[in-house]
């Protein structure tokens, strides 16, 4: 029987890779205005920037895929092998972006290895969901679960707001002429050498308990996951509304603030690191709440108050000058998404048994987060340009509410908990 000290080291561990990957992830999206010359010539920025979007967008669509390679790699071989690939992954995506010579010296050779880079990150980061949900979840003590696996989502926020940190710092350190000629290679830098630090932590983790227990032939097999249609589809159901919704308030939120309420860049920047920060120190108190009241009564809160207020929410926001009221009703969102984003890796990983659990959890959250949460910032811009932006709230809303109907008609798992079983 683990210590609770010990539990607490391959917990952080574990967290801390999954914080790089996720800065790393970031880091892309943030100095995309930066290194997009560098890559995408061209005189209209316009065009710059659609073609490193549209390699965001295929390094979303690889997501699946590396949840299913990395995912049966995890079932077959261990939870730490596949969580010390994933962070390789992210390590060597990250230096070869730093360290690619611009298309003005090697041509067409440039776009080509960002993509491919890319690609690997794609496929890393759909890996490191599905395998760190099941370690943290298998790692917790029985009674703590929700507490545990709530830093998860710790991490993941805390990428972001790192990487949104390094930026402030360079945007007030280097000029913009600098950055835009080698500074903005200094994230990618810092992303792969903390991915390198977090490697070697990796390889001192402690395996868990079910993975070392079980003796199951079917172990990480696709044919064994079919076997739970109703978990699957059950899974694809919770992550619907929840990463419609997470990817609204955080990623598009940011955008809305400039473009329809028109608060200044730099205001907006400073409204994202606030709401965003309490948002993380909200997750574990709301996992450990998961523990004591179960969690249905969180999924509840998450899509009856989502079903309610996002329109409300979204109307006030385009209605308001206000930095303050536009902090506060960007609070509310996160707050109420924060029923959700606590607690669905436990809920997940409860829903398999240990042989197909790393598989279970991350393929059909990653297909469903490429097809729904990848597409949330284009259709939502996509219904601005056409002057139906108020489409997109009731979008989100309808989505929220399918949500709601799964959560109704599912057990409560921290009462029917695989994890249990052994």
């Amino acid at each position: 029987m683990r210590t609770e000290k010990k539990i607490i080291s391959n917990v952080l561990k574990g967290s801390l890779g999954n914080l790089i990957e996720w800065f790393d992830w970031y880091v892309y999206a943030s100095f995309a205005v930066y290194f997009a010359p560098s890559f995408f010539p061209a005189h209209d920025k316009t065009a710059e920037l659609l073609s490193t979007a549209a390699v965001f967008a295929i390094g979303f669509l690889m997501r699946p895929l590396g949840s299913l390679i990395l995912g049966k790699y995890a079932d077959q071989h261990g939870r730490r092998a596949a969580l010390t690939l994933s962070v390789l992954i992210m390590a060597a995506g990250s230096f070869v972006i730093a360290i690619t010579p611009s298309y003005a010296k090697i041509g067409i050779l440039a776009p080509i290895i960002l993509v491919l880079a890319r690609l690997f990150q794609g496929l890393s980061l759909g890996g490191e969901y599905g395998t760190s949900a099941t370690y943290l979840s298998e790692m917790a003590s029985p009674g703590h679960r929700g507490f545990y696996a709530s830093f998860q989502y710790v991490t993941l926020i805390s990428g972001q707001l790192i990487a949104l940190g390094v930026q402030i710092v360079l945007q007030m350190t280097l000029s913009e002429s600098t950055l835009l000629q080698w500074g903005w290679r200094i994230p990618f830098v810092i992303g792969a050498l903390g991915a390198i630090i977090v490697l070697f932590l990796r390889l001192s983790m402690e395996e868990s308990d079910q993975f070392t227990a079980q003796e199951n032939h079917d172990k990480g097999q696709l044919r064994a996951l079919l076997r739970y249609p109703k978990a699957v589809l059950t899974v694809v159901g919770l992550t619907l509304g929840g990463t419609i919704a997470f990817y609204t308030y955080t990623t598009y939120l940011q955008k809305f603030m400039i473009n329809t309420v028109g608060l200044p860049k730099q205001e907006v920047t400073w409204i994202n690191f606030a709401a965003l920060f309490i948002f993380m120190m909200i997750q574990p108190i709301a996992g450990a709440l998961s523990d004591k009241i179960g969690r249905k009564p969180l999924l509840f809160w998450f899509g009856g108050l989502g079903t309610l207020f996002t329109i409300p929410i979204f109307t006030a926001l385009s209605h308001t000058k206000n930095g303050w009221v536009a902090f506060g009703l960007m609070l509310a969102g996160l707050v109420i998404v924060s029923g959700y984003t606590s607690i669905n890796a436990i809920v997940k990983a409860e829903m398999f048994p240990t042989e197909i659990r790393a598989l279970g959890v991350g393929l059909p959250y990653g297909l469903t987060v490429a097809i729904f949460g990848g597409t949330v910032e284009y259709l939502a811009l996509y219904l601005k340009k056409i002057q139906h932006e108020s489409l997109f709230f009731v979008y989100v809303t309808v989505v929220i509410a399918i949500s709601l109907i799964v959560y109704w008609r599912m057990s409560d798992t921290k009462h029917t908990s695989t994890l249990d079983a052994r």
